[in-house]
């Protein structure tokens, strides 16, 4: 039987206290300062201001004319920049090969992230290692970033013996507790009280690090973001909500998704910091995503980042797309995409060259294949780890199940797809 530690009556007074006295945090309600009014006219607050909206933050802009230089970070190195570019292009090659692997039948289901690569690499620059991560399905290059392969991602997809998985995920499901990267999950927005769990548990331990935790504007119509906003804020955890904004849930627009001001309008009506950002901008992503975890560390506080971009691609491999026009998508490759627009800036400063971008497509290429042709070699897992991870000790049922499956196999041999013939010990 689970026995459930209850912190309500001990631990949060003493928390509660600790962080008014550290943080200034009030007591009285918000809504208790709200000004009077004599008019219902005065008192009625329409929809949809324009004089009101969230801005949208920018520091490349969709060209070097339109650049604002000196919002360019500081603290971010060329050699810095230099690697995160090479890693968007590395992730953008390797979307375009798994979906044409996924279309071969080598690997079974797979999700592109064209046009959000910045987004992935501009915000994974800014938070530490230390930092946990919560994505959703479509963040493989922070991921990456943080030190995932090539080959580690190819052979999940693969689903072979070296996928930390051990081959019970769904293709691009990926996850490392080494990298502090909790393992993807399918249903949408599960991830985002999880992760306001963990931080409430950071600050429980004292804020030194926080959470980041990715979800699309599509998740963001789910009740599990409604609740843990509303947690976040209520109980001011360290975490950094990171909505990307990509205009499409699967085949609904984001017309029909909502009539508010989008998600970050969702954050101030929360009372938590919030700002909006050029999703395509690799500069701006990252300059709000430092400033969002200085916010969460310092005052041990909920940020809300919203950053706009656009689903080049399809939502998966399963998705025929045709809901839209070739031109929507064809205008954004044209006017926003995220790598080209980092290469023009490293081009002007005369880091780069268009010679270099093409080196990096055939290079990033090249390490793709050979991952692919590696993973295909390699040996599937275990059967047994139908079984593992788990309960610590096998249950009496799963003990049945296991050995019903065995017997079974053993009336069809299939000796080159499951080694039946090994025991768990020599896994």
């Amino acid at each position: 039987m689970i026995q459930f530690l209850s912190m309500s009556r001990s631990i949060t007074p003493i928390i509660r206290s600790q962080f008014i006295r550290m943080y200034g945090i009030t007591t009285t309600a918000y809504e208790d300062s709200s000004r009077p009014v004599y008019s219902l006219k005065d008192a009625l607050i329409p929809p949809n201001r324009p004089d009101k909206s969230v801005p949208t933050y920018f520091v490349l802009g969709n060209s070097l004319n339109k650049a604002r230089f000196e919002e360019i970070p500081k603290d971010l190195p060329k050699e810095e920049i230099i690697k995160c570019f090479r890693g968007m292009v590395t992730l953008n090659e390797m979307d375009k090969i798994l979906q044409e692997t996924q279309r071969q039948g080598i690997i079974t289901f797979y999700m592109t992230s064209f046009g959000e690569e910045a987004i992935h690499f501009g915000s994974a620059a800014a938070i530490k290692f230390e930092d946990i991560v919560f994505a959703q399905y479509r963040e493989g290059g922070v991921l990456m970033y943080r030190g995932f392969t090539v080959q580690n991602c190819v052979d999940q997809c693969m689903g072979n013996r070296r996928d930390y998985g051990k081959g019970r995920q769904i293709s691009n499901h990926w996850g490392s507790s080494k990298l502090n990267f909790q393992t993807i999950s399918s249903p949408l927005g599960t991830q985002i009280p999880q992760a306001v769990g963990a931080a409430y548990s950071l600050k429980a331990a004292g804020p030194k690090k926080c959470v980041i935790c990715y979800f699309g504007e599509g998740a963001a119509s789910e009740g599990d973001f409604h609740a843990g906003m509303n947690f976040a804020a209520t109980l001011h955890c360290p975490i950094i909500f990171f909505c990307r904004n990509n205009k499409w849930a699967i085949s609904t627009p984001t017309l029909e998704q909502y009539r508010g001001d989008a998600i970050a309008g969702r954050g101030v009506a929360y009372g938590m910091y919030t700002i909006r950002v050029d999703g395509n901008d690799f500069f701006a992503v990252y300059n709000a995503t430092r400033e969002a975890r200085r916010i969460a560390i310092e005052y041990c506080q909920p940020v809300l980042i919203e950053a706009m971009t656009y689903r080049i691609g399809p939502h998966s491999s399963s998705d025929d797309w045709k809901y839209r026009s070739t031109d929507e998508a064809s205008n954004w490759i044209k006017d926003n995409n995220p790598i080209y627009r980092l290469a023009d800036y490293m081009i002007a400063q005369r880091w780069w060259s268009e010679e270099d971008t093409q080196e990096q497509i055939a290079s990033s290429r090249k390490e793709i294949l050979a991952a692919i042709n590696n993973a295909q070699k390699e040996k599937r897992p275990h059967l047994d780890h139908l079984f593992t991870d788990v309960y610590d000790t096998l249950s009496t049922e799963l003990q049945m199940q296991k050995k019903e499956l065995y017997d079974h196999l053993l009336l069809y041999p299939s000796q080159d797809l499951y080694p039946t013939s090994l025991s768990s010990s020599d896994l």
